[in-house]
């Protein structure tokens, strides 16, 4: 009889560590995060800078998602970072009208070009997208001996690039 109950006890061991761990199991499974997913739509991107010497702007987007964040500018990629996460904006050099008045020392430019989104990181991790962009540049240059100088700094100067296209995150 007490091989019979310690057979029994072995048994219902078993039979209690195979139910414990198919219900940590379903438990684990059901407290995984449910994989995301994609969402794809048009984003707009609106920087600002009040600068032609600054190396950040600021960027509103909305769209696919709507968020702030600080563009670090480069010479042909740019990096928003957001709360949460960034990714890379790769930019044509773009091309457009530019006129310079040597009289009142006026700068205007249009420049229309266009940009990929990769390499997100964080909330942003696979994002990928494309689109157009135009740039929009109005500045009074300094004047140096009377002349207007496009070497110095500019009095005033203000740039707004709007963008869009579409976005898969």
């Amino acid at each position: 009889m007490l091989r019979n109950n310690h057979r029994i006890v072995k048994v219902a061991g078993a039979l209690a560590t195979a139910a414990a761990l198919a219900f940590t199991g379903v438990t684990a499974a059901s407290a995984a995060p449910a994989p995301r997913t994609a969402v794809t739509g048009t984003e707009h991107f609106q920087l600002v800078t009040a600068s032609a010497t600054a190396t950040t702007g600021l960027v509103i987007a909305y769209g696919v998602f709507t968020s702030h964040a600080v563009d670090h500018m480069g010479n042909s990629v740019d990096r928003f970072v957001f709360p949460g996460g960034s990714f890379k904006v790769y930019h044509s050099p773009g091309s457009g009208p530019e006129s310079f008045n040597r009289k009142t020392c006026l700068l205007t430019a249009t420049i229309h070009g266009t940009f990929r989104v990769y390499g997100g990181a964080g909330r942003f991790k696979g994002i990928s997208g494309h689109g157009t962009y135009v740039v929009t540049i109005l500045g009074i240059s300094a004047r140096a001996k009377g002349a207007c100088s496009m070497s110095k700094v500019p009095l005033a100067y203000e740039e707004t690039i709007r963008a869009s296209g579409p976005i898969k995150l």
